[in-house]
């Protein structure tokens, strides 16, 4: 894979994985205990267990993710931060769980997928994904580098730092979503340059690809990335923004 040339040397260490799918998913294949441990396994200090929102076939009832708030805090000695891998329903930018229920979780990210919203062409799919940034209940936009949902990407990378939002580089994409490469590269380097911030996810179905960021670290640096706009290379970095924006859901989903 080619990613272009950078003259700097970057060192760079990705401490949370933000998107993991569990069981409950319907088409992973690892226990949340399992997910912990292939986040300890790897070093990780923290991980998001980002299950498929429930109009995804065959993933789990809304109630799954209102649950998650009886799992402790750390499992395996890792940070577990409870989040959804939301859906995007429409044009609006609107996603498939409740407010009250979004209210009550770490980390959202929310994200294209064919079998809820059809591609609608690169105008479109560009309003969607802002809308998407502009709705409060959302922290972030999971592999918006899908070559199947071709994007305006400045558009989308300005919309997701004037609304304070992060865009995933998902190490998955890579393998399964082939073409996603110079996608990513050119969404990295955008948002380098207009500073905006991203989150890196092995988009593991299954424990032992937690942590997996082999590609995504040959991106970030391809592209100069430096860690402050990686709120992943940093525990405090990262908790602090799931801090801010959960504070900011409550106060959405109570007024809602």
């Amino acid at each position: 894979m080619l990613y272009g040339k950078y003259t700097g040397y970057i060192t760079m260490t990705f401490v949370i994985d933000a998107h993991t799918h569990s069981v409950a998913s319907g088409h992973a294949y690892s226990t949340i205990d399992e997910l912990a441990r292939g986040a300890r396994q790897k070093g990780l200090s923290g991980f998001v267990v980002a299950d498929h929102g429930p109009a995804m076939p065959g993933t789990t009832h809304p109630y799954h993710f209102g649950n998650l708030r009886i799992l402790p805090e750390y499992i395996e000695g890792v940070r577990c931060y409870k989040g959804i891998e939301a859906n995007i329903m429409n044009e609006r930018g609107e996603i498939d769980l409740e407010a009250h229920l979004i209210a009550r979780l770490d980390f959202v990210l929310a994200g294209f997928h064919e079998i809820c919203f059809a591609s609608q062409g690169i105008v479109k799919n560009t309003e969607t994904l802002v809308a998407t940034l502009a709705n409060p209940l959302v922290d972030a936009i999971s592999h918006p580098g899908n070559p199947s949902y071709p994007i305006d990407i400045e558009v989308v990378v300005e919309a997701a730092r004037s609304y304070g939002k992060a865009l995933e580089i998902n190490d998955s994409s890579f393998r399964i979503r082939k073409g996603s490469d110079e996608n990513c590269l050119h969404i990295a380097r955008t948002c380098v340059e207009k500073a905006c911030l991203m989150v890196t996810g092995s988009d593991a179905h299954y424990y032992l690809d937690v942590g997996r960021f082999d590609e995504v670290h040959k991106i970030l640096t391809a592209a100069g990335a430096p860690e402050e706009l990686v709120i992943t290379t940093s525990f405090k970095r990262f908790d602090d923004f799931v801090q801010a924006r959960r504070s900011e859901r409550k106060k959405y989903a109570a007024v809602s």
